[in-house]
């Protein structure tokens, strides 16, 4: 088995548990290949196997690599879509930050997650992306998302009036200071700190949520996933931003924008003792009241 690790930059007290990663990699005989940013910030830090294989970026994963093993937070794992593209290679996060819907796998949990990786004892979760398209060819190649576009006026900004359309018909003028469009995925993340629902992962379907709408009448509206939307910003400032996951671009208000659903999916790989709804649970502390205690 070949397996890709990416990772960030990241506190020293993290270390142990990046160790064993490394460790429980080695136990098995897996073969390794380490992002090179990652692999020059640990390798003097940690005791890594010789002659250790390093990538860069997507070719060097296509056809190379079994699984991309996150290690980090969700943002981490959100990182790894650049690399992993269309490649449908599988990805799996290890949590090293706080909620970690993504990076679902827990720090001690790291051998055990391993070992199941080695013995095949997953399964793949394929997860729905938003496409961006404009005239300017904002994000260039990677204008894709798992999670989220928003679309969100610029700190020194007044409210901003987004007109959205729907296959061309017209749904709504929203006076808010932005509006995400997310994928299931991207449900439990910014849409939800906003109010949206969470939509299970194999639902055909996106959200769109304003962001503290001027009019509170306005609520998140659930479209399928095989619609076109089109948004057009109007604007005192004459700039926005756009994000696209954790990338951002700064905008000029007469760019149009154009939203629909990707080409291709992204397989997230779910261990056999993990369930969605396990995950939704332990995250939000469903079931968990002080006062049963």
């Amino acid at each position: 088995m070949k397996i890709a690790l990416y990772g960030r930059d990241f506190n020293d007290n993290v270390l142990p548990f990046v160790q064993e990663v490394f460790d429980a990699l080695a136990a098995n005989q897996i073969e390794v290949t380490v992002y090179q940013k990652f692999f020059d910030f640990v390798k003097d830090k940690l005791t890594l196997p010789p002659n250790i294989a390093t990538f860069l970026g997507y070719n060097d994963l296509l056809g190379k690599t079994d699984i991309l093993l996150s290690l980090g937070g969700d943002g981490t794992l959100l990182d790894t879509l650049s690399l992993v593209r269309d490649s449908q290679v599988p990805v799996i996060g290890i949590n090293f930050g706080r909620l970690g819907f993504l990076a679902s796998i827990n720090k001690a949990e790291i051998n055990d997650a391993i070992k199941a990786l080695v013995s095949g004892a997953y399964s793949i979760d394929q997860r729905s992306l938003l496409s961006i398209e404009s005239k300017s060819g904002l994000f260039g190649d990677e204008n894709f998302a798992l999670n989220d576009i928003t679309i969100h006026r610029r700190d020194d900004s007044a409210m901003m009036i987004i007109h959205a359309y729907m296959n061309g018909e017209f749904v709504n003028s929203y006076w808010a200071d932005g509006l995400i469009i997310a994928t299931p995925t991207g449900s439990t993340a910014y849409s939800l700190s906003c109010g949206g629902p969470i939509i299970l992962p194999s639902a055909q379907n996106f959200v769109i949520t304003p962001v503290a709408p001027h009019n509170l009448n306005v609520r998140p509206i659930i479209v399928p996933d095989d619609v076109t939307l089109t948004f057009e910003v109007e604007a005192r400032s004459t700039k926005f931003l756009l994000t696209c996951d954790s990338r951002t671009e700064t905008v000029d208000r007469s760019v149009k924008i154009t939203i629909s659903k990707a080409t291709f999916n992204i397989n997230l790989i779910r261990l056999n003792n993990e369930t969605f709804l396990t995950t939704l649970r332990n995250k939000l502390l469903w079931g968990i009241d002080t006062r049963n205690y």
